[in-house]
C-alpha cells in the first residue's frame, strides 16, 4: 500500500532524486558504445598536457651516443642487405637543389606539427562521433614511439660517423627546426626510431582518406604520407626503417582503438548522440531498511 503521509512523500522524493549505483561505470560503459560529444577545454588540456609528456619523456631519454651509433650501421647494413639503401643518393640529389631542400627543412621543422592540429580540430568540429577513438589511437601510437625512444637510441643519418649523409639544416642554416643547429642541445638528437613524422602524416592521411567527401582532399590525405617519406629521407633525418616502425605504431593505435572501443574509430556515425541516460533506480518499499 502507498504510504501518502508527509513522511512518506519526503522519503519518495529522496528515494528518486538519488543516483542509482554504479552510475559512473555506466556513464564510462555508454562511452565505449558510443563516445559523445568531445567537450573543448578537456580536449584542449588533454593534447597540452599529452605533449608535453611526450616531450619530456622524448627529451629525458640519457643520450647513449655510443649506442645509437651502433644502432644506427645495423640499421645502414641490413638496409644495404636487403638493397634499400637508397637514402644517400636521395639525400644527395635534393641537396643539390637550395631552394627545394630548403623548403623541405622547414617542412619537416613544422608541418607534422600544423597538419596533426588541423585534422584533430576537423574531427572535433565535423565529426564528433568519431573524434574520441580516433584521438586515442594517435595518443596510442605516439606513446609507443616513446617505447622506441628510450630503449633504441638510434643516430639518424645526418649524424651517423662516417655515413656520408648531408645534414641540410646545418649546411643551408634554415631555422625552426630542433634537430641541428643552435636548437640541437634542447631536445634528444637519438630520438629517431620510430619516426613520428610518418606515424603521425599516415594518422592523418588515414582520417582524411576514409571521413573527407571531396575526391581531391581524399587524394591529399594518401599523398600527405608520401610527401613526408620523401621530406624525412632527403634532410636525411631518418632511415626507411624508421619510416616502417612508425607506419607500424600508427596501425597499433588503430587495433588499440577498435579494440577498446569495438569498432574501427572512422565506423562511428559522424555527429556524437546524445548521452545514454543514467538506469532508472528500483523502487525502494516504504519502510525498507528501517
Amino acid at each position: 500500500m502507498a504510504d501518502y503521509s508527509p513522511m512518506g512523500k519526503a522519503t519518495g522524493a529522496r528515494t528518486g532524486n538519488r543516483r542509482p549505483k554504479g552510475h559512473l561505470l555506466w556513464s564510462v560503459r555508454g562511452h565505449f558504445r558510443s563516445p559523445g560529444r568531445p567537450r573543448l577545454w578537456i580536449e584542449l588540456l588533454l593534447i597540452a598536457v599529452s605533449y608535453w609528456i611526450y616531450s619530456m619523456v622524448r627529451n629525458a631519454v640519457p643520450e647513449m651516443e655510443v649506442q645509437a651509433q651502433h644502432n644506427a650501421h645495423d640499421i645502414w647494413a641490413l638496409e644495404q642487405t636487403l638493397h634499400i639503401d637508397v637514402e644517400r643518393s636521395i639525400n644527395h640529389a635534393f641537396d643539390s637543389v637550395t631552394w627545394l631542400i630548403t623548403g623541405l627543412d622547414y617542412d619537416y621543422a613544422t608541418l607534422h606539427f600544423i597538419v596533426t592540429i588541423a585534422v584533430l580540430v576537423w574531427l572535433f568540429r565535423a565529426h564528433s562521433g568519431r573524434y574520441a577513438a580516433a584521438r586515442l589511437s594517435l595518443f596510442v601510437t605516439t606513446g609507443f614511439a616513446l617505447v622506441g625512444y628510450y630503449f633504441y637510441p638510434l643516430a639518424p643519418p645526418r649524424l651517423m660517423v662516417d655515413g656520408g649523409f648531408i645534414d641540410t639544416v646545418e649546411k643551408h642554416h634554415t631555422w625552426g627546426s630542433m634537430a641541428s643547429g643552435d636548437m640541437a642541445h634542447v631536445s634528444n638528437q637519438f630520438a629517431a626510431m620510430p619516426s613520428m613524422h610518418i606515424g603521425w602524416s599516415l594518422w592523418c592521411g588515414l582520417t582524411i582518406w576514409f571521413l573527407a567527401k571531396r575526391t581531391w582532399v581524399r587524394i591529399l590525405g594518401v599523398i600527405y604520407p608520401l610527401t613526408t617519406l620523401i621530406v624525412i629521407v632527403a634532410t636525411a633525418n631518418h632511415f626507411f626503417m624508421d619510416a616502417i616502425a612508425g607506419a607500424c605504431c600508427t596501425f597499433i593505435g588503430l587495433g588499440a582503438s577498435r579494440l577498446v572501443y569495438r569498432r574501427w574509430p572512422y565506423s562511428f556515425p559522424k555527429a556524437a548522440p546524445a548521452p545514454l541516460p543514467l538506469p532508472e533506480p528500483e523502487p525502494q518499499p516504504v519502510g525498507a531498511g528501517r
